[in-house]
């Protein structure tokens, strides 16, 4: 699988392969801070983004903004996927990976679920490119800071090589086992994720049906063994009828469907099907741009 392969013959001869040098593909809402702190870090860095305006501002912290896929991942070291999903990852890569150099390290950072890992981990091997399976837990803020948590699974001999592109973008690494094991990770904390945010808007719901202040919701849960911080911070969301954009609604809602596969009868995912049902009200209502805590509009 990682297996280098010859040379494009049109690939100029005078590029050689920059060992700090990470294409990131894909400067959204996660993958532009991402970007920023691997310029942080001492890393080049080339962004490639379908929508060239998202990627823009990265040039002014001094990326190498790119026009096509094909001239981000040209002599880079590492190329970085940040993209909405499988199909759009693929439909990018297929592009990129045959300007890429045999042993260029692919690092699948998007969450895209069961099968289209697998999919795309045979698109790297098609391209002699090592494939690395690492998508995160956080979201924009813990992006911008630095402190995702990477769930890295892939070649152990990697490992080494990409802890420094793992480290600029994140606090903590696990490495989980071969590829495709950090994405079954991330869909098992994608499950908790989504039934942690439906129940808190569920319990807004019903404290505003039943007449109960439902601040007093989460004063009541505040600093005991129920207390969870995210709830405060998406309840707080809900009650403020405010959604700063952090994750979105549709993103939300595919991560749900994502999780429902995987789970394909093996475990009753109720909560699971409850969040996609209110996510997907939520969409109908309007509401796929705004953060995933707007499914308060479809729980009630």
């Amino acid at each position: 699988m990682n297996e280098p392969r010859n040379e494009p013959m049109n690939e100029p001869m005078n590029e050689p392969r920059t060992k700090d040098t990470v294409a990131v593909l894909g400067t959204g809402i996660m993958g532009r801070p991402m970007a920023a702190n691997l310029l942080a870090a001492g890393f080049g860095v080339r962004a490639f983004n379908r929508s060239r305006d998202k990627a823009e501002p990265l040039a002014g912290q001094g990326a190498q903004v790119c026009d096509t896929p094909e001239e981000a991942v040209r002599g880079a070291a590492f190329v970085l996927t940040m993209l909405a999903d499988g199909p759009t990852v693929e439909q990018v890569m297929k592009k990129a990976g045959s300007a890429a150099r045999g042993g260029t390290v692919w690092l699948q950072m998007s969450t895209v679920g069961l099968d289209w890992t697998a999919r795309l981990a045979k698109l790297a091997e098609r391209d002699g490119l090592s494939f690395v399976d690492a998508p995160v837990l956080g979201t924009k803020q813990p992006a911008e800071e630095g402190k995702l948590v990477v769930l890295a699974s892939g070649p152990e001999q990697l490992r080494h090589r990409c802890a420094p592109v793992f480290d600029a973008v994140g606090s903590r690494t696990m490495w989980v086992g071969p590829a495709g094991a950090g994405s079954r990770l991330k869909l098992v904390a994608n499950a908790w994720v989504l039934a942690l945010t439906n129940a808190t808007a569920e319990s807004v719901g019903l404290a505003e049906a039943l007449g109960v202040d439902p601040k007093l919701f989460l004063e009541a849960i505040g600093g005991g063994s129920l207390d969870v911080p995210y709830a405060h911070l998406k309840g707080g969301a809900m009650i403020d009828r405010k959604f700063p954009l952090s994750f979105a609604v549709k993103h939300a809602a595919k991560d749900a469907r994502l999780v429902l596969e995987a789970g394909n009868g093996k475990v009753d995912l109720a909560s699971a099907r409850a969040a996609l049902a209110h996510l997907e009200a939520a969409v109908e209502a309007g509401y796929a741009e705004e953060d995933m805590a707007a499914l308060y509009y479809g729980a009630r």
